[in-house]
């Protein structure tokens, strides 16, 4: 996703300069999921740890013999009382099955047809679901469909990202993010990821903001 026009742009910007040359290659490569598995892997790893998230994933697809990801079909036939044996919460089953009710409407696209939604219309559909929320399509936005020019403008680490990177005492407000990654259009996401990794540099104080 962060080829050579990615870089070329994004280094336009002074700060996103430093980032890029302190952090190296964009690694960035989506995932090849059905936007139905990651919203279900989504699900399992809010608020858990996640070598948790996995160990519960693994339970769960071992329901379902037979299948790489259990299918929504068998997701809405299975008891929830086995569900809840994998170590998902109940508010977790309830949104599992939601996700797997609209799969199984259309609500959720497959991968194909989601290449033919916009952001934006994808954001408004799937914040239907129970348990998820625009940040949580906006993940699925970039790793999962690799969509190159979001900026989820609420991530705590985006947003400490810029300030580690921009030499500020706070982080901006989203609103000032927002504005600020007007001038990274068409390559958002890419300047994304690069605050995250600043982010994750100064935790380790192995990013040198100078």
């Amino acid at each position: 996703m962060g080829g050579p026009a990615a870089l070329k742009h994004l280094r336009r910007d002074p700060v996103l300069r430093k980032v890029i040359r302190q952090i190296g290659p964009c690694t960035l490569r989506p995932v090849q999921r059905e936007p139905y598995e990651a919203l279900v892997r989504a699900i399992a790893h809010q608020q858990v740890h996640g070598r948790a998230a996995e160990a519960i994933l693994g339970r769960f697809i071992a329901l379902f013999p037979g299948h790489d990801f259990p299918p929504a079909v068998q997701v809405l036939e299975a008891p929830v009382e086995a569900l809840r044996g994998c170590g998902f919460s109940g508010a977790k089953v309830a949104a599992i099955r939601d996700i797997a009710e609209k799969s199984i409407a259309g609500l959720v696209p497959t991968r194909a047809a989601a290449a033919r939604l916009s952001d934006d219309k994808l954001i408004e559909r799937l914040v239907q679901i129970r348990g998820v929320g625009r940040w949580t399509v906006e993940m699925l936005l970039i790793f999962t469909l690799g969509r190159r020019d979001l900026l989820p403008i609420d991530d705590f680490g985006v947003r400490e990202g810029w300030r580690v990177a921009a030499l500020l005492d706070a982080q901006p407000k989203p609103k000032e993010l927002a504005a600020i990654g007007e001038a990274w259009s068409p390559y958002r996401s890419i300047a994304a990821w690069y605050l995250w990794r600043a982010a994750d540099a100064a935790k380790a104080s192995t990013f040198k903001p100078q």
